[in-house]
């Protein structure tokens, strides 16, 4: 695939979004037309007079944009954390689940609701929820890197262990809440209810500085494809690099998990479906498959907001299209290696 035609590849992928943007922030019990979603969105930006009926105004504003956005950026960060993930450890079924950095976060959000945590206010669950998926990802890292060398296969091992430990303990967590257990596993399912600016705000400090680093290091990551030896005879570090991507994209999965709660399967997929169409090249791998995870979350969050009778966990939404997706996938895969 050349050059050009990747490139118009994402520029239809980012249209898109931009259009289907413009759609859900219009679809609601309040309907509101694309046009005057636009004319909203320039009367903000040019700080001018209301040309829209008020109330439309303040739905569109205080209400969808910011949990439009809140979806937009925790696909965007989940599949290019995944797209990152299976770049580094070369492994096709990596994802911000398998270091364990997932289930930290929902270990440390349902810790805060077992305790009746509040001692940051509003920004208590996704801060411990943080702290949770940071010091699962400094376990892992301790574990597997006593050989001076974060060897994939010692990631993925060490991730695996953490990863049992913590559901464990969440088990016994749900067991101890008695009636506080549907708040938890409603957490646990994810949701991009009642999110506001402060969300989006902390998704977008996260998802776009760790973007834009990984992106700086994508002709590594193509590199550290082609094994540790060889990445160091072209001259790159494979094991300074290889720490630095995996701290980053943890880092920035944690703060997406943290605002929405734990959503499988996104960081799975969309890396897949984006090498099929784009290519293995992580310079034009990665901002592909996060405009594909936006596309794919906000989607599914429009269609749970705005069509379905009854608002159904985005978390549960997103297995149900993934799973029979990654198994064709998976099914093609075989196919393709026999034939």
């Amino acid at each position: 695939m050349t050059a050009v035609s990747r490139a118009t590849a994402i520029s239809i992928l980012a249209c898109s979004l931009a259009g289907l943007v413009i759609l859900a922030a219009g679809m609601g019990f309040i309907p509101v037309s694309p046009g005057e979603v636009a004319a909203v969105l320039t009367d903000r930006l040019r700080e001018a007079a209301a040309t829209v009926d008020p109330l439309k105004a303040s739905v569109v504003m205080d209400v969808r944009l910011p949990r439009i956005l809140c979806a937009l950026l925790v696909g965007f960060g989940l599949a290019v954390s995944g797209a990152v993930f299976q770049g580094l450890l070369l492994n096709p079924l990596a994802d911000p689940f398998t270091l364990g950095v997932s289930s930290g976060a929902a270990f440390g959000a349902a810790l805060s609701l077992l305790l009746g945590l509040a001692f940051a206010g509003p920004a208590t669950l996704p801060l411990m929820a943080f702290i949770g998926a940071t010091a699962t990802l400094l376990a892992v890292i301790a574990m597997s890197g006593r050989d001076g060398e974060l060897n994939p296969a010692n990631l993925i091992l060490a991730g695996v262990i953490v990863s049992a430990i913590l559901s464990a303990g969440l088990s016994f967590i749900k067991y101890l809440a008695d009636e506080r257990v549907s708040v938890i596993v409603f957490w646990l399912m994810g949701s991009f209810t009642a999110r506001t600016w402060t969300d989006a705000a902390l998704a977008a400090c996260a998802v776009l500085p760790g973007f834009l680093a990984c992106l700086f290091f994508a002709r590594d990551l193509n590199v550290m494809g082609l094994g540790t030896r060889s990445a160091k005879s072209l001259g790159v570090d494979a094991g300074r690099v290889r720490l630095f991507l995996l701290v980053t994209a943890s880092l920035m999965s944690a703060v997406c998990v943290a605002v929405s709660g734990v959503i499988g399967f996104v960081g799975l997929i969309i890396p897949h479906l984006m090498r099929l169409v784009i290519g293995p090249d992580n310079r034009w791998l990665l901002p592909a498959s996060g405009l594909g995870g936006a596309i794919l979350l906000l989607s599914a969050d429009t269609l749970t907001r705005a069509v379905l009778p009854q608002e159904v966990p985005i978390g549960v939404l997103t297995a149900l299209i993934g799973g029979p997706v990654f198994c064709h996938l998976f099914a093609r895969s075989r196919r393709t290696r026999r034939g």
